[in-house]
């Protein structure tokens, strides 16, 4: 039963879920701001470094729908401490890579176990704390998610600064097998025993596969594109076809049948796809249109995360008294605010007015960002809480990648000056347009545990 947990082994239980998502955000972001040194010491060509990212986001987004029904199968605290040693051991065949094609395997291996982490890290949470406080744990997990995220670059220059590109990856091991001993203490969950269907995992693995890097192709190779993103959906057709009849489908058909539930996914996928094209579209905006460095750019970006990483305990602990509606309509309504002052202010003669700014459009995601999760979980029954994340974090990838085409299709059709001014536009529509649908949640903020 949730919360029924110990106080001091429920801690560590928490602790242990954090601690992963640290390590799962923090080496995306390191990652990240690695690449141009990973390309000089590899040899590789920029368009080739790019792939050590790619990599690394198509096994995630392949993964976690069916990571999710493992989890529900085998019970979540065997498969989660099972995807951390996967992620631990990929993280030290990354650092032992001698060339570009085997860390590239290595992460995809690494993708792999991160979607582990993140289809069932909430629903761990879920069992860790009363229902009550799920709001609260949640907020956790946010703020661990900002920190992270506001903390990998700066880090990662640091282990650049002192030591060779393999230690990107080598410091994961003191911090994974520290996770794995903390897990001893999460609760244990049966699954349900449920035969696994081969087939629709590899009908899952393939349609987001192809939906992920046709959209990356589209700029590029749009016939390629269009070939590949065809098939996806004639996959994810024969796939929903597949899984419709089940009691427990991969796809969460059965969730999204709840109002609830399907509302808090299409809102998230609105507010990512926003989230992501600004994030793409404001270090163009900041160092083309503004003249800023990239040092300065990256000090003015960091209030986002920051104020996320703020506001996210306490909307944690408004979600749990005020309407998760409304919530989240005035956290859509901030972001996209924000967002349209960043694009249309003339800030030229004073570049520090984008501060506030970027404080305005982290307090939004932070409202947002909480309440509709709590919302989405809450939806859900407690066995199918694996499934839930698992959607959860489809959406998240979805509107992600939505953004980023966005983006590089706006840099394709247009100049560099004019791209960033109507990707940040574009990110104001969908976080209005997320804030919008919330609004279509009931009323009352109890039936959101209604399932």
């Amino acid at each position: 039963m949730t919360g029924d947990l110990p106080t001091a082994r429920g801690r560590i239980a928490i602790a242990a879920v954090l601690g992963a998502m640290t390590l799962v955000v923090l080496d995306a972001g390191i990652a990240n701001v690695a690449l141009p040194s990973l390309a000089r010491a590899l040899r590789a060509a920029p368009a080739e470094a790019v792939l050590i990212v790619t990599a690394y986001q198509t096994a995630l987004v392949m993964a976690l729908l069916p990571c999710a029904a493992l989890g529900e199968r085998f019970g979540n605290r065997q498969v989660f401490l099972g995807g951390v040693a996967l992620f631990t051991a990929a993280s030290v065949l990354c650092a032992l890579s001698p060339t570009l094609p085997w860390l590239l395997a290595a992460r995809f291996v690494q993708g792999l176990g991160a979607a582990v982490v993140m289809a069932l890290g909430v629903a761990l949470l879920r069992h860790c704390v009363p229902q009550a406080r799920l709001g609260a744990a949640i907020g956790w997990n946010a703020l661990t998610v900002a920190l992270a995220s506001a903390a990998a670059p700066s880090l990662g220059a640091l282990i650049l600064s002192v030591a060779a590109w393999p230690w990107l990856w080598a410091v994961n091991l003191p911090i994974g097998l520290a996770v794995l001993l903390a897990g001893r203490a999460l609760p244990v969950a049966p699954g349900s025993g449920a035969r696994l269907d081969r087939l629709s995992i590899g009908l899952t693995g393939g349609v987001f596969a192809g939906l992920v890097i046709g959209a990356e192709l589209l700029a590029t190779a749009p016939a390629a594109a269009l070939v590949l993103l065809s098939i996806a959906a004639l996959g994810l057709t024969a796939l929903v076809r597949r899984e419709r009849p089940k009691a427990a489908p991969m796809i969460p058909l059965d969730l999204l049948r709840s109002r609830p539930f399907r509302i808090s996914v299409i809102a998230s996928a609105c507010c990512f796809t926003g989230q992501a094209a600004a994030l793409v579209a404001l270090p163009f905006h900041l160092q083309h249109g503004l003249g800023q460095t990239p040092l300065a750019a990256g000090l003015y970006m960091t209030p986002w995360p920051l104020c996320v990483a703020l506001t996210a305990t306490l909307a944690g602990r408004l979600a749990e008294r005020v309407s998760t509606a409304g919530l989240c309509a005035i956290g859509g309504g901030c972001l996209a605010l924000g967002l349209t002052a960043a694009a249309l202010w003339p800030l030229q003669s004073e570049p520090s007015l984008i501060v506030p700014i970027t404080v305005l459009c982290g307090l939004g995601f932070g409202l947002f960002q909480v309440p509709n999760n709590r919302s989405m979980f809450l939806a859900a029954p407690l066995g199918r809480s694996g499934a839930a994340g698992g959607l959860q974090g489809t959406a998240r990838l979805t509107g992600q990648t939505a953004g980023a085409v966005v983006m590089t299709l706006l840099f394709s059709l247009t100049s560099q000056t004019a791209a960033p001014r109507i990707g940040l536009g574009i990110g104001a529509a969908m976080a209005l347009l997320a804030g919008l649908v919330s609004l279509l949640r009931r009323p009352d903020r109890h039936r959101d545990a209604l399932a």
